[in-house]
């Protein structure tokens, strides 16, 4: 028996169109994975500097590729009572979280804030906040009409 005989052999054709909720989904969990990296650098001492790559012009005028350093700002903070606020971006704009309007969490340790954006990577991943990334999305858009 040949060893191609064992497999599994299937008819299927690949999507070439991803929807935009797949996208936003996609795009959103990256960001998180940042911001779970950078708090992770930061809480272990270190520097988180991811790299990029960016083309640029040089003297004589042809266009050169360059690796520079990728600029991941903290949707993080610390408050006067010691307490960690996390706010959850879409682009520029913060995510509201739940019918009420909150805009961000509440957090009182360092560990809790990586277990927290584990935790919201999975939920994006899992779909719980597409209303929200629509509702941030149609923001940014409706920016670009003026």
């Amino acid at each position: 028996m040949s060893s191609i005989a064992k497999l599994k052999l299937i008819t299927s054709k690949r999507e070439r169109a991803v929807s935009p909720i797949v996208l936003r989904r996609t795009k959103l969990a990256q960001k998180l994975d940042e911001q779970l990296q950078l708090a992770t650098a930061q809480k272990e001492g270190r520097l988180y500097a991811p790299k990029r790559i960016k083309t640029v012009t040089n003297d004589s005028g042809e266009r050169v590729a360059v690796e520079t350093t990728k600029r991941v700002k903290e949707w993080y903070w610390t408050t006067a009572n010691n307490k960690i606020n996390l706010a959850v971006r879409y682009g520029s704009k913060t995510l509201t979280l739940n019918a009420k309007g909150a805009n961000c969490i509440e957090l009182s340790t360092g560990d809790e804030l990586l277990a927290t954006l584990a935790m919201l990577k999975d939920a994006v991943i899992a779909g719980e906040l597409d209303d929200a990334i629509a509702n941030a999305s149609d923001k940014l858009r409706a920016g670009f009409n003026k």
